[in-house]
């Protein structure tokens, strides 16, 4: 039986994993999505009843929680490893909580791989933040990694987890250093999924027509979530065990042009915005942009969905659900 583990399965990027795989291989057989136990489960609703799909609560900071996982279901094919704490504003408000999370969870993950699974390939989900500010765009893999927050730290030494397992034991990892990645089930903290739902919200007379907002000067590489699930599947099957890749789209967007392409789009023609200060993070990026042309290489992969039809996207998914 051909099987797939993910990780953060209910999660934003998790819950399209699964839809990705199921529409497009239809020979994975089973596909097992870990979860935390009481996590909200209305990204995955609609595949709760498939058959190739099975959910099971584990802890990712509990070793034996995942070592039953494998005890329970064997040998995976291929693992990707999706679950985090990823919002970085917070992960200065709960830096513990986040190197716990992200750190003991993928090195507890790698352990049980070596024990019971060792011929999978697992794909490590690292983030752009890892580059810190860098003198040169578009940002290459060969760059220094500068961490200016908990949340970049803890990926940059689940990376180093992941190359360590890879040449000390031969485990099969992969490592993606994804850019910006938005969509439909983004959370509401993020800054895409936040202007949305608070533009849903003016639109249905539940909110007043002011938008609060943070920093809205920093430049981002922004790709859809739906080609970001395409590349890690292509990640796991084409790319060199131990390497870094760039996931991105090789453009910046302005936040605040983001805002205003939003508003562009409203109902509403009145909507103003204003500044909240506690949406303003100790240290933040001024531009990431990404060079995905080492991935390109190996996987001919390129992102097909424009930018603006993300957002466009999100806002739908907003006003459906307010």
């Amino acid at each position: 039986m051909k099987k797939v583990l993910i990780t953060g399965a209910t999660g934003f990027v998790g819950s399209h994993m699964i839809d990705y795989i199921l529409e497009n291989h239809p020979d994975i057989e089973l596909i097992v999505g870990a979860k935390r136990r009481r996590s909200d489960e209305s990204n995955v609703k609609h595949v709760m009843h498939n058959p190739k799909v099975k959910f099971i609560d584990v802890n990712l900071e509990d070793s034996k929680s995942v070592d039953s996982l494998f005890l329970e279901f064997g040998e995976f094919d291929f693992c990707f490893h999706l679950a985090a704490q990823s919002f970085v504003k917070l992960s200065f408000d709960s830096p513990a909580e986040t190197l716990t999370t992200n750190i003991i969870g993928t090195l507890n993950l790698l352990e049980s791989v070596r024990k019971y699974s060792k011929e999978c390939v697992v794909q490590i989900a690292g983030s752009s933040e890892e580059y810190g500010e860098q003198t040169k765009t578009p940002i290459e893999e060969t760059a220094p990694l500068n961490p200016l927050s908990p949340y970049a730290v803890s990926k940059v030494t689940q990376e180093k987890l992941a190359y360590q397992y890879f040449k000390s034991y031969g485990i099969k990892t992969v490592i993606t250093r994804t850019f910006n990645h938005e969509g439909p089930r983004r959370g509401e903290m993020f800054v895409t999924s936040a202007f949305a739902k608070q533009i849903a919200e003016i639109e249905k007379g539940l909110k007043e027509p002011i938008i609060s907002h943070g920093n809205l000067d920093s430049f981002r590489d922004y790709t859809d979530v739906r080609d970001v699930v395409r590349a890690y599947w292509l990640a796991v099957h084409n790319c060199e065990f131990g390497e870094a890749y760039n996931i991105c789209s090789g453009n910046c967007v302005k936040i605040e042009d983001m805002l205003v392409f939003m508003i562009e789009q409203s109902t509403r023609k009145d909507i103003t915005r204003v500044l909240d200060k506690s949406k303003l993070r100790p240290s933040d990026l001024m531009k990431l942009e990404g060079s995905y042309d080492k991935f390109n290489k190996c996987t001919s992969w390129k992102p097909t969905i424009p930018v603006n039809t993300m957002f466009l996207d999100i806002l739908n998914y907003w006003r459906e659900r307010v």
